[in-house]
C-alpha cells in the first residue's frame, strides 16, 4: 500500500469504528464505558482525529462491537499505518495545523477534481504566481520563510508528474480566473502557458467555463475540491469521496453521501457549461498572448 502519512487510515479507522458500533446496537456511552474513555476520546477516535491510538482499545470495542477475526485484524492493520508520518508534516512551521489534514487527504487522494472562480487551482500555478500570492497573504513575511512555502508547493506539485502513485486531476475555471492578472503581466503570461501545456498531460484535464456562459450554477456552488481514494483490499474499507472548501475563517470537509452526490451533480453541470479541453487550451493561448501584449 501507498505510504498516505497518518490521515487516510486514521480516517479509515474511525469510520468502521463508527459503522461496527451503530450496526451492533451498542451505545456510545457502553462503547466508552468498556474501555474507560471519556466522551471526547471516543468522538475522536470515530472521527479520525489526531491522537495516540491504543490497540488494546481497539481490540475491547471490537470484541464489545462482535466484530469478526478478520475485521478486527483489519483494524489493528489501520492502527499500524496511523504511525506513519507524512512528508508534509516536515514543513509543519508553513502552514496552519488544521491544514496537515488536507495534505493528508490530498497526499492519499488517486484523483481530485477542482473547480474555481478567483484564483488557480493550487496544484496548476507556478512558483512565481503562487510567490505573489503568498506575499498579498503576508505581506511582512521574511523572504526565507516565502521560500519555505514555495518548497512545500512544489512537493505537492510533484504528483502530477510522479512516474509512481500519479495523481489524476481535472481542473475546471471560470475564464475570469485566467484574465485576473496575478503578480504582473510577465508572470500571468507564463502562468497561462504553464497551463496549457499541463493540460496536455495524459492525467491532467482543464478545462474553462467562458465569460459567454453567463450565470450558470457553479456561480452559486462556489469554489470546491473533490478527492476520490484509491480502492481498499478489503473493500469495505475503502475512504468515500471528501468534499473540501475553503473558507477565509474555517474550511470544511463534507463527506455524507447526499453532499457529496450533490457536488457531484454541481460538477456534471460545471462540465456541460464548459469549453473542451481542446477549446480551453486555445482560450488558454490566446488570454497568455493578451497579457503578454
Amino acid at each position: 500500500m501507498t505510504p498516505t502519512g497518518s490521515t487516510l487510515p486514521r480516517r479509515m479507522l474511525g469510520r468502521q469504528l463508527r459503522r461496527l458500533r451503530e450496526t451492533s446496537g451498542v451505545s456510545a456511552e457502553t462503547a466508552r464505558d468498556a474501555i474507560g474513555v471519556g466522551k471526547q476520546t471516543l468522538w475522536r477516535m470515530e472521527t479520525g482525529q489526531p491522537g495516540r491510538l491504543n490497540p488494546l482499545f481497539i481490540e475491547t470495542l471490537c470484541r464489545v462491537y462482535r466484530a469478526s477475526e478478520e475485521e478486527t485484524e483489519a483494524l489493528l492493520g489501520l492502527v499500524e499505518e496511523t504511525k506513519r508520518t507524512g512528508w508534509w508534516h516536515a514543513y509543519g512551521d508553513t502552514s496552519p495545523t488544521d491544514f496537515n489534514l488536507f495534505l493528508g487527504l490530498e497526499e492519499a487522494a488517486k484523483r481530485l477534481v477542482s473547480y474555481q472562480t478567483t484564483l488557480l487551482p493550487v496544484l496548476l500555478q507556478t512558483e512565481a504566481y503562487r510567490r505573489a500570492l503568498t506575499w498579498v497573504d503576508f505581506p511582512s513575511l521574511p523572504t526565507e520563510d516565502v521560500e519555505r512555502r514555495i518548497e512545500l508547493f512544489s512537493h505537492r506539485k510533484a504528483r502530477l508528474k510522479g512516474a509512481t502513485n500519479p495523481l489524476t486531476m481535472e481542473a475546471i475555471v471560470d475564464e475570469s480566473v485566467i484574465r485576473r492578472t496575478i503578480g504582473g503581466p510577465a508572470v500571468m503570461t507564463d502562468q497561462l502557458e504553464h497551463l496549457a501545456r499541463a493540460g496536455e498531460q495524459q492525467n491532467i484535464s482543464i478545462r474553462v467555463v467562458p465569460l459567454s456562459a453567463d450565470a450558470y450554477c457553479g456561480l452559486r456552488v462556489g469554489p470546491f475540491v473533490m478527492l476520490e481514494f484509491p480502492k481498499h483490499p478489503t473493500a469495505h474499507l475503502t475512504e468515500p469521496p471528501v468534499i473540501y472548501v475553503q473558507g477565509y475563517t474555517g474550511d470544511l470537509y463534507l463527506e455524507k453521501a447526499d453532499e457529496v452526490r450533490q457536488y457531484k451533480q454541481a460538477y456534471a453541470d460545471l462540465q456541460r457549461r464548459s469549453l473542451d479541453e481542446t477549446r480551453s487550451r486555445a482560450l488558454i493561448r490566446k488570454v497568455a498572448k493578451e497579457h503578454a501584449a
